[in-house]
């Protein structure tokens, strides 16, 4: 390439992972990746066949299995591809798409999460409520409006990655097409990018952590008022799954956008991501099912029936 000039392709640098031990690494993504798809998959079928699943909390959940399984799916697949057949490019087109497709699901997820622990807050401070707040017309209203949300957010930073028509490089140091990254690599002037990223940034990701805080301090404050060993486990019970997502989610962020820079190296960087684009969602139907006695009880009455 010149040192600036247009690209029509970029080059996935991957995971900093030893050729001879390609192979090895591959069938372990690959075993992570079906175990996501086909554990989220469970949980949305559960959810859909048990009627006693039919509650706020699990309409939000299946629509979290989905964004997750749609997560792995924008990064993975090309990841193992690439892994197996050795090579390395993603298209121009690829790769933007695959920009916009990212952040649409990440941001999703930071949504839902919110709207997760709102339901857990109107539940424990407001029981007497709760079916008349947390009502079907106001569960499909924030679905809506995350998918609104998240999709405008994503088309802003796609169309203005897209303008950056120069870049340095062609070489990603990474296994998928990173914003921040390609930002890197671009000659053009970037500082509307960055400006954007920083708004919509704290806009679609930390206003939603701290409504999560928020919620999780009312609900703290509510049980601190009536204590009680009952009180105390019954809380923990149904909040327990949901706090665990929320740190694997907000905790790889942190560590990955959060840490100052000049301490994270490009393989850190691809390391931690992993956690959040495949390990987070592998993990999620695991600490939905384990924990959760409804669930366990809604996968043994369709095992009956099957029998």
């Amino acid at each position: 390439m010149d040192n600036e000039s247009t690209v029509s392709e970029f080059i996935l640098l991957g995971l900093p992972i030893r050729a001879e031990d390609q192979g090895l690494y591959s069938a372990l993504i690959l075993a992570m990746y079906l175990t996501t798809v086909l554990g989220n998959l469970l949980i949305i079928l559960l959810i859909r066949l048990d009627s006693h699943l039919h509650t706020p909390m699990y309409f939000f959940l299946s629509h979290l299995a989905f964004t997750d399984i749609s997560f792995s799916s924008v990064t993975a697949p090309k990841m193992l591809v690439n892994m197996l057949t050795h090579s390395q490019f993603i298209s121009y087109t690829g790769c933007i798409s695959q920009v916009y497709f990212f952040t649409v699901f990440g941001t999703i997820d930071s949504f839902l999460l919110t709207s997760m622990a709102y339901d857990r807050y109107v539940a424990i401070c407001h029981p007497l409520h709760y079916i008349t707040i947390m009502n079907q017309n106001l569960c499909v209203f924030l679905v809506v409006v995350s998918w609104a949300l998240s999709s405008a957010n994503s088309l802003v930073h796609t169309l203005l990655l897209a303008h950056l028509s120069h870049f340095r490089n062609n070489t990603v140091p990474h296994y998928f097409c990173d914003l921040s990254t390609l930002l890197k690599l671009s000659s053009s002037d970037t500082t509307i990018n960055e400006l954007v990223i920083l708004v919509l940034g704290n806009a679609v990701i930390s206003l939603p952590f701290i409504c999560i805080l928020v919620s999780y301090g009312r609900i703290g404050v509510t049980i601190l008022k009536a204590p009680s060993i009952k009180g105390i486990c019954k809380a923990l019970s149904t909040c327990g799954s949901h706090l665990c997502v929320v740190s694997l989610y907000y905790g790889a962020i942190i560590g990955l956008y959060c840490v100052p820079s000049s301490n994270n190296t490009s393989e850190k960087n691809a390391i931690v991501a992993m956690m959040y684009t495949v390990v987070t969602p592998m993990l999620n139907p695991f600490i939905y099912s384990l924990r959760n006695r409804d669930m366990k009880g809604a996968l043994r009455n369709i095992l009956s029936r099957m029998k």
